[in-house]
């Protein structure tokens, strides 16, 4: 989506253009931008809420209400095609009905409640071994919960067996980095290095459980059937590949950014603490007022209009999470960060046809994580302010050190 191999200079120009057209520009990979993109959210929505990007060739919408249009609109705004980041493979996210409805409803089979909720005592388990492992006086969230705790539910899940799990979290960092538009050509390398290799093991795997079943949900995809019709291994594959990269990296920085929104907020944090019944709010609450996934891209399929905006069939048009999600016409007082907030309207699961699967599994994730962590850890506290990774879509910090 972004171009790297632009040269600054040629950057600047387009951006300068782009400010004296519309008031505004959009250049989602500065520095200033990737600490903090809420202002430059308040300005899109304020001066140019749909707003033509030259830097990503694309129509940004920032208001709640367009992005919501968009996101449910699926006859509108398709996914197929998009060309999307680096993922070098067709999942759920690229499909458009027929195919995504056939392919949905196999796998909604498997990914049931049920499924989920049996993860619960082995999620609360892992929390707190994880932090075990950790000096209270000072460690850094993200390497001790935020990263490990996703890696190690999706290859239970799964059913990925113990003593390969440290191979799989590798593979996972790698994989996770497919989504962002803007990677470097060894970047790209080891993304499909990392999918290669993923694509022979889990295939094996698939293979193994096909003869073997176990309670998993590889198990579960291949079991699956709606109207005589069943996934294919590839379908299979696919699956497990799309929740390996939608379920690890989300959940990383919904940890880091939720957290790091506590320990900001301490009376929200001492709320929290008094009030456990708020928890479950407080995990939406995180998605919300900063969301892991910043931006969602659709292609236009047939000419026309968001909020009086012409927009031509085949242009790309990308929902900015992050911004809708902040947006005043939709939530009251929107950069208050509040864990009792009873809307639960964000857009960080997304919406329509491409509402996430994995939303049940993501709130419990990030509920069990938040208790074991406030009941371990009496006195948190931030020990030194973070700095976000450089990347687009997703948003989260790099390291996060607290202690007591």
């Amino acid at each position: 989506m972004v171009d790297r191999v632009l040269r600054p200079v040629v950057i600047e120009a387009l951006l300068t253009w782009e400010q004296i057209r519309s008031g505004v520009r959009y250049n989602p990979t500065a520095p200033a931008v990737q600490q903090d993109p809420y202002p430059l959210y308040d300005r899109l929505r304020r001066k140019d809420p749909i707003h033509w990007s030259e830097l990503t060739r694309g129509w940004m919408v920032s208001r709640y209400a367009d992005a919501d249009r968009v996101l449910r609109d699926h006859r509108t705004f398709g996914n197929a095609g998009r060309e999307y980041g680096y993922t070098p493979y067709v999942s759920l996210l690229d499909m458009d009905p027929p195919d995504h409805t056939r392919l949905r409803a196999l796998v909604s089979q498997a990914f049931t409640p049920r499924v989920v909720a049996r993860l619960a005592p082995q999620i609360r388990r892992t929390c707190h071994d994880l932090l075990d492992r950790v000096d209270p006086a000072r460690f850094d969230l993200i390497r001790g919960l935020a990263f490990p705790l996703p890696v190690i539910v999706i290859a239970d899940l799964l059913g990925v067996p113990a003593h390969h799990q440290d191979q799989f979290e590798v593979w996972s960092r790698e994989a996770a980095r497919s989504v962002e538009p803007a990677l470097s050509g060894v970047q790209v390398a080891r993304v499909r290095t990392a999918f290669d290799e993923l694509r022979t093991y889990l295939g094996d795997l698939i293979t193994h459980y096909r003869q073997h079943p176990r309670d998993n949900l590889l198990s579960g995809l291949v079991e699956a059937e709606a109207g005589g019709d069943r996934l294919t291994s590839e379908d299979v594959l696919m699956t497990a590949l799309l929740l390996l990269v939608a379920g690890h990296e989300t959940t990383r920085n919904l940890l880091g950014n939720g957290v790091l929104a506590l320990l900001r907020y301490p009376m929200q944090l001492h709320r929290l603490r008094k009030e456990p019944g708020l928890r479950e709010s407080a995990v939406h609450e995180m998605l919300r007022f900063d969301a892991p996934v910043q931006l969602d891209g659709r292609i236009a399929r047939r000419n026309t209009l968001v909020d009086g905006q012409p927009i031509a069939e085949g242009q790309r048009v990308v929902v900015l999470i992050g911004a809708a999600n902040r947006d005043p016409d939709a939530f009251d007082r929107p950069n208050v960060f509040d864990v009792g907030r009873a809307d639960r309207r964000h857009l960080a699961f997304g919406r329509g046809i491409h509402y996430c699967l994995g939303s049940p599994l993501a709130l419990l994730e990030g509920r069990l994580a938040v208790t074991a962590l406030l009941d371990r850890f009496p006195t948190l506290r931030l020990l030194e302010e973070p700095t976000y990774l450089d990347t687009v879509v997703l948003r989260g910090v790099r390291s996060l050190w607290v202690g007591r």
